[in-house]
């Protein structure tokens, strides 16, 4: 699932409350208006200009595609009976993929659609038997050439329905302009309507002149969105048969998911190594060093030696509180004993601001998402309590189907600023899961950020 923002991110590891720092919001008022309305417009507009170009084009395209996809099939199924079989077809659906590259560019262009390259060939080992085995195992050449077949038949039905329509609205609508035509050359009064050699009714008064230039206005403004429509099932197909697969998008999501989560790990693993080097391990080092001296001194000075130990004895209180406080930030005893209810109190009760937390869970989520869960909250309070000044928050956990939501709220300046590593890394982390990140905080406040994550996982 796609992390999605409300505001922008902000420098270092917090928010960067302040005045400045809020979302870039977009000023409606200072959008264009235009002065005719859509379906006024709609006829002069460039994108359906555009739209009936790629409908017009979208013909030889269809018929040069469907041509090369046809013989070319045809002759590798026929030769079949001989080793040559497999290589033509296996170029014939090469020659589909790069008809299909072509396609969305000509989609890109004219749609402004974009789609994605579909999944690369996947060979397990060289040569041209491994090429060719590649190529007829991948579902994007067979779909590139399914796209061949069926584009052929839509384009030339919407080639048809959008020159019928796009003409016969022009010429009724610019008939004022030329129905002198058929009396200076044709020998008749104006455009025959009906009748045979006896009878016959024209279009030629200023009554009819006019109905008929406005039916041709009725058409004119209805063409764009009729082409519109065809475009529609144009774009279904370059999306659908042209693009990534579901499956292969999901594959290349799974494996960006992979790479966040191992660079967390790694990067949570470097800041317990430094957390242990630079705090209880220096600590348990000059703890060793003056028990050492201690020892040295208990015969010379027993006052300076019990002096000696009695400091010593402070120095192990601060390293086991230091080794109580990294274990906590790993994972802490209380979450796994006693849920998120417990752990988050606990992570409220030393927040610098008043915390109203509520968790209504009727049972426990996954574990790991459950930690996730304890750690965003941690992390928000803790930016609460750094940079918010607020006077009181409140951290609110429920369950919604099968999302389990959390929301941290506080009353301070406002104005979180997301585009650091703080609020980033959160995302990334909730996002690795499948998970949302939002954040709303206006100049002057109130904060309010949300966390959406999968009950299971």
């Amino acid at each position: 699932m796609a992390t999605q923002y409300g505001s922008q991110y902000g420098q270092g590891h917090g928010y960067g409350y302040g005045p400045s720092g809020g979302a870039g919001y977009r000023d409606e008022g200072a959008e264009r208006r235009h002065l005719l309305p859509a379906g006024l417009r709609a006829p002069f507009e460039a994108r359906s200009w555009r739209e009936l170009g790629y409908v017009l084009l979208g013909l030889p395209v269809g018929i040069a595609l469907f041509t090369y996809a046809v013989t070319m099939v045809s002759l590798g199924a026929g030769l079949l009976v001989t080793f040559l079989g497999i290589p033509v077809l296996a170029g014939a659906l090469v020659g589909c993929r790069g008809f299909g590259a072509l396609e969305r560019v000509r989609a890109r262009g004219l749609l402004g659609l974009e789609v994605g390259d579909p999944e690369p060939l996947r060979m397990s080992g060289r040569g041209v038997l491994a090429w060719t085995g590649a190529v007829l195992r991948s579902g994007a050449s067979w779909r590139a050439l399914l796209y061949a077949v069926v584009q052929f038949p839509w384009a030339v039905f919407s080639f048809v329905v959008a020159v019928v329509f796009w003409s016969l609205g022009w010429s009724l609508l610019t008939y004022p302009l030329w129905f002198w035509v058929f009396p200076m050359w044709a020998g008749q009064g104006g455009i025959q309507l009906f009748g045979d050699d006896h009878h016959s009714v024209y279009l030629d008064n200023p009554f009819e002149i006019t109905v008929t230039a406005l039916v041709g206005l009725l058409l004119t403004l209805a063409t764009p969105w009729i082409v519109r429509a065809l475009t529609t099932v144009d774009r279904v197909l370059v999306h659908g048969l042209l693009g990534p697969s579901r499956l292969s998008a999901r594959v290349v999501e799974l494996e960006s998911d992979r790479g966040v989560v191992v660079d967390t790990a790694a990067a949570d693993l470097r800041r317990i190594e430094r957390d242990l080097h630079d705090g209880a391990q220096a600590r348990l080092v000059a703890l060793a060093m003056d028990l050492g001296l201690a020892k040295e001194k208990l015969a010379e000075d027993p006052r300076a030696a019990a002096r000696m130990v009695d400091e010593a004895h402070g120095e192990v209180k601060t390293a086991l509180q230091e080794l109580r406080d990294l274990a906590r930030g790993i994972h802490p005893a209380v979450l796994t004993d006693r849920g998120l209810d417990a752990a988050l109190s606990s992570v409220a009760s030393r927040c610098t601001v008043p915390v109203r937390v509520e968790v209504d869970l009727a049972e426990r989520p996954a574990p790991a998402i459950e930690g996730i869960a304890y750690f965003t909250v941690s992390e928000l309070l803790q930016n609460i309590s750094k940079h918010s000044r607020a006077r009181s928050a409140a951290v609110d956990v429920w369950r919604s189907e099968d999302r389990l939501l959390l929301q941290v709220t506080d009353d301070g300046t406002g104005g979180a600023d997301t585009a650091g590593s703080g609020l980033a890394g959160l995302a990334e982390r909730l996002d690795a899961v499948d998970g949302v990140l939002l954040v709303d905080s206006p100049a002057g406040g109130p904060t309010r950020v949300t966390a959406e994550l999968p009950w299971r996982r």
